[in-house]
C-alpha cells in the first residue's frame, strides 16, 4: 500500500503516520519527493487493508500496489531512484560508464586499464576476483588478492570498483573491497545470497538470469529490497534464445518496460549480451538510446592474452571511438556523459 501525503503535512503528522504503521507490526519506508512524501506500507495485504491509513491528518491518498513486486514497484517511489557508487551517482541525468576486464591477473594489468578506462570517460572500474565459470577447469580468479589488486587500481585512479561475489562464506570479504557488489546472472536466484547483500548497506547491481523473465529479474531484486537495501540496480545482459549467432540475445525491449516498472536504475551490458568484439560497439549506442542509466562493458589491453572472455573484450582504442559516439547519442536522446 501507498500513501501520499499532502504538500502541506507537517513532520509531525509524517512521523505519527510512520509511528503507528510500526506499531501495528508493519513496514514504513518513506520516500520525499519536492512537493509530497510518499509512504510504503508492507505487510500481509489482509493485515494492511483494515487499517485506516486514509484517516490520518496528512494524508492526501492511499494507493494499493498490486504487482507482486511492491518495493521494486515504480508507483513505490513515484520517480527514478538513484544509487551512489563510491560518490557516482548512476539513475540521474548523466550517463555512466563502468568498464575494465572480465578478470584481474596481474597489478600491472588491471591498473594499466584502470587508467585507459578512465581517461577514455569511465567512471567505475569493473573486475572479477572471484569468476563464475561454465568449466571447473578455467581460471576462477584470483580471489583475495584480485580484490587487492582492484583496491590498488581504485587507490591509483580514484574510480570505485564493482566486482562480483558468487557466495555468503565470500560476501564479508568482497564487501570489505567493493564499492557495489555485482550478483552475476548464475545467482540472480540464489536467495540465500539475495538476502544476505540485502543485509548490507553496499550497493548491489543485479544481473538478470540468462533464462530469466524481467519479472523474475525484479522479484529477484524484491528479496534485496525487502531486506532494508534500496541501493540496487538491475542489469540487462543478454538472454538465452534460440539465435545461435551470438553468445546472448541482448534484450533491449527490457530497458524502457523497467524503466516504467520499477524505480530502479537500468544497466546495460552489452558484452556479454552480444559476445562478439566487433558488434559490442553498435549495442552499446542502442542501449544509450534505449535509455539505459549506465553501459558496463569489458575492456582488455592484450585481449589475445586474456584468461577469461578475451573474445569478447574491447582494446582500450575501440573503448575511446565508442565512447565518443555514446556521447552523441547520449546528447540526443537528453543525457549527459
Amino acid at each position: 500500500m501507498i500513501i501520499i501525503t499532502r504538500p502541506d503535512a507537517t513532520e509531525e503528522q509524517i512521523e505519527h503516520i510512520v509511528a503507528r504503521i510500526r506499531f501495528w507490526g508493519l513496514k514504513a519506508e518513506v520516500s520525499r519527493g519536492a512537493m509530497r512524501v510518499v509512504i510504503g506500507v508492507i505487510g500481509p495485504e489482509d493485515k494492511i487493508r483494515e487499517k485506516p491509513l486514509g484517516a490520518f491528518p496528512g494524508v492526501e491518498s492511499v494507493t494499493p500496489v498490486l504487482k507482486p513486486y511492491k518495493l521494486v514497484a515504480y508507483e513505490f517511489r513515484g520517480t527514478a531512484s538513484q544509487v551512489k557508487i563510491g560518490g557516482i551517482g548512476v539513475g540521474g541525468k548523466e550517463l555512466v560508464l563502468m568498464a575494465g576486464p572480465c578478470s584481474v591477473e596481474s597489478e600491472d594489468q588491471i591498473t594499466t586499464i584502470a587508467r585507459a578506462v578512465r581517461e577514455a570517460g569511465a567512471k567505475i572500474l569493473r573486475g572479477g576476483a572471484f569468476k563464475p565459470r561454465t568449466s571447473p577447469y578455467s581460471f576462477q580468479g584470483l580471489g583475495k588478492l584480485g580484490l587487492q589488486l582492484l583496491a590498488t587500481a581504485r587507490k591509483e585512479t580514484g574510480m570505485p570498483i564493482i566486482t562480483e561475489v558468487m557466495d555468503t562464506k565470500d560476501l564479508e570479504l568482497v564487501a570489505e573491497y567493493a564499492d557495489c557488489l555485482q550478483i552475476g546472472a548464475r545467482n540472480m536466484q540464489n536467495f540465500s545470497l539475495l538476502r544476505e547483500v540485502g543485509r548490507l548497506n553496499v550497493p548491489v547491481m543485479l544481473k538478470r538470469g540468462m533464462s530469466a523473465t524481467i519479472k523474475d529479474l525484479l522479484m529477484s531484486a524484491e528479496y534485496i529490497l525487502a531486506e532494508g537495501n534500496f541501493n540496487v540496480l538491475l542489469c540487462e545482459r543478454g538472454i538465452r534464445t534460440f539465435e545461435t549467432m551470438s553468445r546472448n540475445t541482448l534484450d533491449l525491449n527490457a530497458v524502457p518496460i523497467l524503466k516504467s516498472e520499477t524505480h530502479l536504475p537500468i544497466v546495460v551490458d552489452p558484452t556479454h549480451g552480444i559476445g562478439i568484439r566487433q558488434h559490442i560497439p553498435s549495442m552499446a549506442l542502442a542501449a544509450v538510446a534505449a535509455g539505459a542509466d549506465s553501459i558496463m562493458m569489458e575492456v582488455h589491453n592484450a585481449p589475445e592474452q586474456a584468461k577469461s572472455d578475451g573474445e569478447q573484450a574491447l582494446l582500450p582504442n575501440d573503448f575511446r571511438d565508442v565512447v565518443e559516439r555514446m556521447r552523441a547519442v547520449a546528447k540526443a536522446v537528453g543525457r549527459e556523459m
